[in-house]
C-alpha cells in the first residue's frame, strides 16, 4: 500500500497537530496501515503540553518532497497555507473547518468541511459514525483541540457541537475540562521567553484578499501590556517579514484568553483599512478590539471585506 501523507497547516497550532495525529489513528482503524502524521513546523508550548500530558510524541517533521505522493490534509485547505511541494501531491482527503480558498485537484477526492470550532471535533463525529474505539489518549488530543480552538468555549467560532463532543470525551479522557484547559492555555501564554520572531511565527497564516497578501498571526496571552511592551522590536520584525516576504499587509493579534478581548498591531501600506474594517482608529499602529478572540470568525472576513471593497 502507499503511503499516506497526513499534516496540518505551517505553524501549526494544537488542532493541526492534534488532528494529523488522530486521523492517522482513524485511517489506521480503517485498514490504511501507510497512514501517518507529520507536522510542518515547530510544537508550541501549548500543544507541547498536551502531548506531555497523554504521553504521546509529536508528528515527524515533514521534509519529503510530496510530489505524486498520497496527502491527506487536516485543519486547512489553501495551498500557500501547506506544505511547499502540495501542489504536485495527490490530495485525497481534507478535513477541515476553514473557509475555502485556493484549492484545486486534478483528480477528486473526499472533502469534509463544517462550520465547527474545530477539525477534532469533525474527526469526533468519523469515529463516531464508523463506530471505532476512541482510544483514552486520542479523546486527550481531541479535547485538547477543542479547547485551544474555542478559548475553552469562550470563542464565538464555538458550537454546541464542540460542547457536546468534549463532555463526552472528557469521561473517556478521565480529565475535568476547566482545570484541563485553563492549564493547557496558560501553558502556551507566556511571552516573556519568546523572541518576537517566535510572537510572529507561532500561530500565523498568509491570506490572499482581493489584490494583497496578508499576514495574520495570533498570539494568546493572560498580559496584553506584556506583549505590547515590546511593539517597537515587533514593529520591526514584522516590516522586515512582509519585505522578504512580499506581503501588503502584517497584522498581529494578541489575544487576552481570560478576558477574552484583543489587540491588533498592523503595519503596511493599507493599514488603515484594517482598522476600517473593525470601526476602529488606529493609534500608534494599535487598535483595542473587545470581545474578539476568533481569527477565523471576527478578523479575517472583516479584513477581507475591508480590503476588497
Amino acid at each position: 500500500m502507499t503511503k499516506t501523507y497526513i499534516f496540518g497547516h505551517k505553524n501549526p497550532d494544537t488542532d493541526a497537530i492534534s488532528s494529523a495525529i488522530i486521523m492517522a489513528d482513524f485511517e489506521q482503524l480503517r485498514g490504511n496501515h501507510e497512514a501517518k502524521a507529520y507536522r510542518l513546523g515547530e510544537v508550541g508550548p501549548e500543544t507541547q503540553y498536551a502531548l506531555d500530558y497523554f504521553n504521546i510524541s509529536a508528528p515527524e517533521l515533514l521534509n519529503d518532497d510530496l510530489s505524486d505522493q498520497n496527502v491527506i490534509l487536516v485543519d486547512h485547505n489553501e495551498f500557500q497555507q501547506s506544505a511547499d511541494s502540495i501542489a504536485d501531491a495527490t490530495v485525497q482527503h481534507v478535513i477541515d473547518h476553514h473557509r475555502i480558498a485556493n484549492f484545486e485537484t486534478a483528480v477528486p477526492l473526499y472533502y469534509r468541511a463544517e462550520p465547527v470550532g474545530c477539525t477534532a471535533t469533525i474527526l469526533y463525529k468519523m469515529y463516531k459514525e464508523r463506530g471505532f474505539e476512541i482510544k483514552p489518549e486520542i479523546a486527550g488530543l481531541m479535547i485538547s483541540a477543542i479547547i485551544s480552538d474555542s478559548l475553552l468555549f469562550k470563542s464565538p467560532t464555538c458550537t454546541e457541537q464542540d460542547v457536546q463532543a468534549a463532555e463526552v470525551l472528557k469521561t473517556i479522557a478521565d480529565v475535568d475540562l476547566e482545570s484541563y484547559g485553563l492549564d493547557m492555555l496558560k501553558a502556551g501564554a507566556s511571552t516573556k521567553d519568546k523572541s518576537a520572531a517566535d510572537i510572529l511565527t507561532m500561530d500565523a497564516k498568509s491570506f490572499n484578499m482581493g489584490d494583497y497578501t496578508t499576514r495574520i498571526a495570533q498570539v494568546n496571552t493572560v498580559d496584553i501590556d506584556e506583549v505590547f511592551a515590546r511593539q517597537e522590536e515587533l514593529e520591526k520584525a514584522m516590516l522586515e517579514t512582509s519585505a522578504d516576504e512580499k506581503y501588503d499587509l502584517f497584522v498581529l493579534v494578541v489575544t487576552d484568553i481570560i478576558n477574552s478581548d484583543s489587540k491588533i498591531l498592523v503595519v503596511g501600506a493599507e493599514k488603515d483599512k484594517v482598522g476600517s474594517a473593525f470601526n476602529v482608529a488606529l493609534e500608534n499602529n494599535a487598535a483595542f478590539l473587545p470581545g474578539v478572540v476568533s481569527r477565523k470568525k471576527q478578523v479575517v472576513p472583516q479584513i477581507t471585506e475591508a480590503l476588497t471593497k
